[in-house]
């Protein structure tokens, strides 16, 4: 499946390397790998054509912090996501050095954390994952993040532009043993959360519609108390129009809860993909363009592994390049960053040893493909948003993606692979807020930029 391309990355010195993001750093309406360092300097990595180029701002390289986790979102509504980095100098419990949320303002970028008026609001415990949450579906989201040891926290602007932890007046502070989360229009329209545990339940937020959550994991069949929740990947592992979930556990059985029409969950992990493994990330994507995703799992000191979906069952398929035995995984994502239609994945590893970044390319097999890149009210990406394709006979569906289960975010694009087929009847997105909007008979082979029916004029 997957040929090694690391060669195009200009500067790619082995290090402690973590979680990935892929967002605009530079504001030009173009994509960046966005590569956290542990103890080393986080790197911005952009498309020049031919290769990737290092352009870390240097307010964001922040060589002195030891980052994991790193996620974007538009937080104040100015139409460019913020940034944050979720630093862990412990494994679990209080820490010393406090994250970092970026906003650029005024041609640089500044740490909100760091300002006084920002003290008292501090997340000093060990954290795991950090996501993007708009609970209200304005378009305006929130950093959710995942602690080790404490609660969990949802940092959100007040009126007065002031950081605030909503997360005890919204049934949200849980204390966790918190790994991973992600956000979507699971069982509500609106975005709820599912959020992986280690030592104890999975925790599963309904969202009531009020902007408050309800836990329901147990009874939803998700909470898996006597596992070790990693990576996350969201699909439609069936084709029945619900979006299931991936789960994979430390040293456990890997699950994939399969949603049922009363809203419950099942595991319906087929044995090879449950067997167990040293997993970190968990990626679901349509690597090959053939209209039907796989699933990737990223180990660590042991091979990587890739699923696809063959007679109705989830079996392993060849993963080329991409198995890497031995190598030390801690994070990947993908992205569409040099436009050729093929998805990247780039690879990121450390942990108990200094290894370089690796980035793969998927097969060109000269399949078609669609892209959809929507956009909330502020003009940021609308991570969360819904994205349906119909094409022959089938329709495909897609979450943008507002954080993926462990340390890292994947682009804000629904990518779909069309196979063969050479029309699409129509592409659909469905912002939180509920708006609509349609596209019929749209081109294939291009990214289709999608704003939303209410833009603000900023």
């Amino acid at each position: 499946m997957f040929t090694n391309r690391s060669d195009l990355l200009r500067a790619n010195p082995a290090q402690l390397n973590y979680g990935i993001a892929v967002t605009d750093v530079d504001g030009d309406g173009l994509f960046e790998w966005f590569v956290a360092g542990f103890g080393f300097a986080n790197t911005v990595f952009k498309w020049n054509g031919s290769g990737y180029d290092v352009v870390t701002p240097q307010p964001l390289a922040d060589p002195g912090r030891q980052t994991i986790g790193v996620a974007a979102c538009d937080l104040d509504g100015d139409g460019q996501e913020e940034i944050y980095l979720l630093n862990t100098d412990t494994f679990a419990g209080r820490k010393f050095f406090a994250d970092r949320l970026f906003d650029h303002a005024d041609g640089d970028w500044v740490d909100l954390f760091s300002l006084p008026v920002h003290r008292a609001v501090l997340n000093l415990t060990a954290g795991r994952s950090v996501i993007g949450v708009d609970r209200d579906g304005d378009g305006v989201y929130g950093f959710f993040v995942a602690n080790y040891g404490g609660p969990i926290r949802l940092y959100e602007l007040d009126e007065d532009g002031r950081l605030r932890d909503v997360a005890p007046q919204i049934g949200l502070d849980l204390m966790t043993g918190g790994r991973s989360a992600v956000a979507l229009p699971l069982l509500t329209p609106r975005m709820d959360i599912f959020a992986g545990n280690e030592g104890g339940p999975n925790f599963l937020f309904l969202n009531t519609g009020e902007g408050h959550y309800e836990e329901i994991g147990s009874p939803s069949g998700v909470s898996d108390p006597e596992q070790h929740a990693r990576g996350i990947a969201v699909l439609d592992a069936n084709d029945d129009g619900l979006f299931d979930l991936v789960c994979g556990n430390w040293e456990g059985p890997h699950r994939l809860f399969v949603q049922t029409f009363n809203g419950s969950f099942v595991d319906d992990a087929p044995p090879e993909m449950s067997a167990p493994s040293r997993v970190r990330t968990v990626i679901a994507a349509d690597f090959d363009n053939d209209g039907y995703e796989e699933v990737f799992f990223n180990n660590i000191g042991e091979p990587n592994r890739l699923f696809g979906r063959l007679d109705g069952v989830w079996r392993p398929i060849p993963i080329g390049d991409a198995l890497e035995p031995g190598w030390l995984g801690t994070g990947a994502a993908i992205g569409d960053l040099d436009g050729d239609g093929r998805l990247e994945l780039l690879v990121a590893h450390g942990e108990s040893g200094m290894q370089p970044l690796t980035l793969y390319h998927g097969p060109d097999n000269g399949h078609h493909w669609l892209r959809v890149l929507p956009y909330t009210p502020f003009g940021a990406p609308a991570r969360g948003a819904l994205v349906t394709l119909e094409a022959g006979g089938r329709t495909q569906r897609r979450v943008i993606d507002t954080g993926s289960g462990y340390l890292c975010q994947m682009e804000p694009v629904a990518h779909f692979g069309l196979g063969q087929l050479e029309t699409v009847e129509r592409v659909t997105v469905r912002w939180l807020d509920g708006a609509v909007q349609t596209l019929d008979d749209p081109q294939i082979d291009q990214l289709h930029r999608v704003r939303h029916p209410y833009e603000m004029i900023l």
